[in-house]
């Protein structure tokens, strides 16, 4: 899979992943001889590890541990995008000592997934969008980025129960369904009647194991989708509704209450690093990270 690298330095490394495949099955087993994280940011996959099937979407963060196998299969066309961490093993030992958990026992491999809070999608969007504009990032910056965003990975609260086989199938599906239809007009009775549950069957079991209701599900999704879009983003009516908000003012008002400021904010501030970017670009990058917009198969 095409891989750029956007931080590398002494703390570890940050890497944009792409498949752009359409296979439905599981591809060829592989497998990381390190742990990782995984935050996914476009599409959708299902990774195949162990007896599990675990659903990789822009909600999700993946936990990967190293030396086991793995599968990965794409339920629709169009692919996936993710930010793969692999942080130098000193560094995720004390981050995950810090929560009080060996790494080999920590709950979080053991899950495999967690929610991804808006903080955490919007620094996986700063590091996207600064490897985009090709900003010259220090390297204490970088690696303040990379801590921080390990240190919130570990810090989201951990589930305190297990689903059944039955209720995690049903889970996987229903995300496999609202990521593929994130930006339409949902009514429950169709995600219900599409996942083969019964509506107050669904809503209880899905907001008990992940947390958040299927409304807010869908809305972190559209709004992960909307920090990628932003920068490039002409006319910001026109992206709320391809996202699927009612209107530019429900798009600011969920923006507003998830990232603390306006969806024009944000692009002005994104627009703000693009020229300064531009502006710096006559001179020499300081720091040993490597922001690159080379590809490596």
């Amino acid at each position: 899979m095409p891989r750029k690298t956007l931080i590398s330095s002494s703390s570890g490394l940050v890497e944009d992943v792409a498949d752009p495949a359409s296979r439905r099955g599981p591809g060829a087993e592989d497998f990381s001889p390190e742990f990782q994280l995984s935050f996914p940011y476009r599409g959708v996959f299902i990774w195949h590890v162990g007896r599990e099937e675990v659903v990789g979407d822009a909600n999700q963060i993946l936990f990967v541990t190293g030396g086991e196998a793995f599968r990965l299969s794409i339920p629709r066309p169009g692919g996936f995008s993710e930010l793969i961490v692999t942080p130098t093993q000193s560094i995720l030992r004390e981050v995950t000592e810090a929560t009080g958990f060996d790494l080999e026992d920590h709950p979080s491999f053991r899950a495999r997934s967690r929610m991804a809070t808006p903080c955490i999608q919007r620094e996986c969007a700063a590091l996207l969008h600064d490897a985009e504009t090709q900003r010259a990032t220090e390297a204490l910056e970088a690696e303040e980025q990379l801590l921080d965003l390990l240190r919130a990975a570990f810090a989201v609260e951990l589930a305190t129960k297990t689903p059944s086989t039955r209720t995690r199938r049903l889970i996987r599906r229903t995300k496999e369904f609202l990521e593929s239809t994130f930006s339409m007009s949902l009514r429950l009775t169709d995600v219900a009647e599409a996942v083969g549950a019964s509506s107050t069957y669904l809503t209880d079991v899905f907001s008990r194991f992940e947390g958040v209701s299927l409304h807010r599900y869908v809305t972190q999704l559209r709004l992960a989708r909307a920090l990628v879009e932003l920068p490039e983003a002409g006319d910001l009516t026109r992206l709320a509704l391809d996202l699927g908000f009612s209107s530019h003012s429900h798009f600011t008002l969920a923006f507003r209450r998830a990232f603390g400021c306006t969806p024009s904010a944000f692009r002005a501030r994104s627009t703000r690093k693009l020229r300064d970017a531009m502006h710096a670009a006559t001179r020499p990058a300081r720091g040993n990270v490597k922001l690159t917009s080379s590809v490596a198969p």
